[in-house]
């Protein structure tokens, strides 16, 4: 029996994780529910899945719904360690969006638990952190990511002396083909208008600056020990490949669909079905690869400067550009400034090495006021 901790239930992930819950039948069961604001999105969950946790930040909201979550515990996003601990509970999917997913994951590598990694923030955060954790508890962390999934199973086609290189690919956005100049004037509901991936607000922006692959560089910095590199790959069926020292290139290949690494995170270290979205490559002409564009995407350089870095660089980047995306979303700055915002935020840091978490939670928080004062 998979039992499993849902953590970010009503977002993107979420949703794709309790398609997969679903097709597991009884194979799998949801243990606990968590979402941030959107107590009203857990009730058709609790009444569907009888979750025996359910968590949200505003508990007075999810209070106004008890009469129709059956026989669920309720509480605050304080029961998620309660959840978490629960004997039945063995996978925990921290799928929050940004900085707020880093409790759920250290609480699931605390307890032991396999770490199904959908909230990248997580290990660019406090990447080695998660890993002394969870070589203390025998914890697995198991990425989601489909580009981190795809250099993961990838990986056990050989030995880690045999590695020379990975490859991370990126679909390029919705501003793969656009000049600078109109980049430059691009409006959010732009930025938003993904060409193959649909996912949440805010992970679709960073994909349009190209940062989700910044961060993407530091979080397979920390799972891999590897330092990767990126290539453009506009119909993201190639979700990422292996070089090895013979020459050979092991690729892992997929429709873009999340419930595919899910599936096979819930499942590890087996593989189970059902098969979602089959891949058929006689129904696809072409797939191409190209250099990204470091001119007119000048986020993807940060990544690689907090891999450099170190310490508490990765949190800084991600603090900085969660804000600046903010305010984007907003229509309060242009899109070119949240790189710049997150360049200038990195580069004035004061990078702690080898942090532990007060350090990590107060570079974010200089972070986050570093970048307010810098966009006012």
């Amino acid at each position: 029996m998979i039992g499993v901790v849902l953590v970010g239930a009503t977002g993107s992930i979420g949703r794709s994780t309790l398609d997969v819950v679903r097709a597991l039948g009884p194979e799998a069961r949801l243990v606990g529910a968590f979402a941030g604001r959107n107590a009203s999105g857990l009730a058709p969950i609790a009444r569907e899945f009888q979750a025996k946790y359910l968590g949200v930040e505003d508990e007075a909201a999810l209070n106004e719904l008890r009469g129709g979550l059956g026989g669920a515990k309720c509480g605050g996003l304080g029961l998620l360690e309660e959840a978490i601990a629960d004997p039945a509970t063995n996978v925990v999917v921290s799928a929050a969006p940004g900085a707020a997913g880093l409790p759920a994951s250290l609480a699931a590598v605390r307890h032991g638990r396999r770490l199904a990694l959908a909230n990248k923030e997580s290990m660019v955060m406090a990447g080695p952190l998660l890993l002394r954790e969870a070589a203390r508890t025998g914890a697995a962390i198991v990425p989601v990511d489909s580009e981190h999934s795809a250099i993961f199973q990838a990986l056990q086609a050989g030995r880690r002396g045999e590695v020379r290189r990975v490859i991370l690919t990126a679909s390029g956005g919705p501003f793969r083909t656009w000049s600078a100049e109109r980049i430059a004037r691009a409006k959010p509901e732009d930025a938003l208008r993904h060409p193959t991936w649909s996912m949440g607000r805010k992970i679709t922006i960073d994909s349009a600056t190209l940062m989700n692959k910044a961060l993407e560089l530091v979080e397979a910095h920390w799972l891999f020990g590897l330092d990767a590199d990126v290539l453009v790959h506009p119909q993201s069926i190639v979700h990422g490949m292996v070089e090895f020292v013979d020459g050979s290139v092991v690729a892992q290949m997929g429709k873009p669909d999340m419930r595919l690494p899910i599936l096979y995170a819930l499942s590890y270290p087996e593989r189970r079905g059902p098969a979602f979205a089959p891949l058929e490559l006689k129904d696809f002409a072409s797939l191409t690869f190209e250099p990204p564009d470091r001119a007119r995407f000048p986020g993807l350089a940060l990544g690689e400067e907090a891999v450099r870095l170190g310490g508490t660089a990765g949190a800084v980047l991600n603090a900085a550009n969660e804000v600046a995306v903010g305010r984007f979303l907003a229509g309060e700055i242009a899109f070119p400034a949240i790189a710049e915002t997150a360049g200038a935020v990195l580069r004035n840091a004061a990078i702690r090495p080898d942090p532990n978490l007060d350090d990590i939670q107060a570079a974010d928080r200089a972070a986050r006021e570093d970048a307010r004062t810098w966009l006012t």
